[in-house]
């Protein structure tokens, strides 16, 4: 695939999700997505989020917990 933001040609990759559900921030470990080999920019399947959204509306393993800090730029 081409990033629409470089031109440059994606590689499929294995990444860290920030994933927002429900008002909740979730980071989900080997997501599949298409990463832009020059600048970075991540795209990823309807099929990738859904199947996050149904993984974390069910039972689910929690692997890790961390703080986030929230700030505002105001």
């Amino acid at each position: 695939m081409i990033c629409e933001f470089c031109g440059e040609q994606t590689v499929k990759k294995k990444v860290k999700k920030q994933h927002w559900l429900d008002g909740r921030l979730y980071v989900v470990e080997n997501v599949e997505a298409e990463v832009c080999t020059e600048c970075g920019e991540r795209y990823y399947y309807a099929k990738t989020l859904d199947t996050i959204d149904r993984l974390l509306k069910s039972e689910h393993e929690v692997i890790d917990r961390m703080d986030v800090e929230v700030v505002s730029l105001k």
